[in-house]
């Protein structure tokens, strides 16, 4: 895992390769193999995992489980999803998704 990591000016963390160009990453539902292309597409995993959604944020969506104090928050533009947001969902679910460069 060469590269170096660099703080933007809007607070995102982002690993850059070592010849400066930045590697675009995707989250994977290991399951299935299949790429998550959507939030209808996540929300759908997440719930057959116990994860419901929690509140109505307009300017975020949340997802909590019910059997832990875990909280999930992305930001409500696909768009806007990043790899912080994939490695969160990652380590809050083990075994069942992973971050991939493409």
């Amino acid at each position: 895992m060469s590269g170096v990591w660099v703080f933007k000016s809007n607070g995102v963390v982002q690993r850059e390769s070592g010849d400066g160009s930045s590697r675009r990453k995707v989250l994977v539902h290991t399951p299935t193999n299949k790429v998550v292309t959507s939030y209808d597409m996540l929300e759908r995993l997440l719930k057959e995992l116990g994860w419901e959604r929690y509140l109505d944020d307009p300017y975020m969506l949340q997802f909590h489980k019910r059997s832990s104090v875990h909280l999930i928050s992305l930001p409500r533009e696909f768009s806007r999803f990043g790899s912080v947001h994939m490695y969160d969902i990652v380590v809050k679910n083990r075994n069942m998704f992973e971050v991939r460069d493409v």
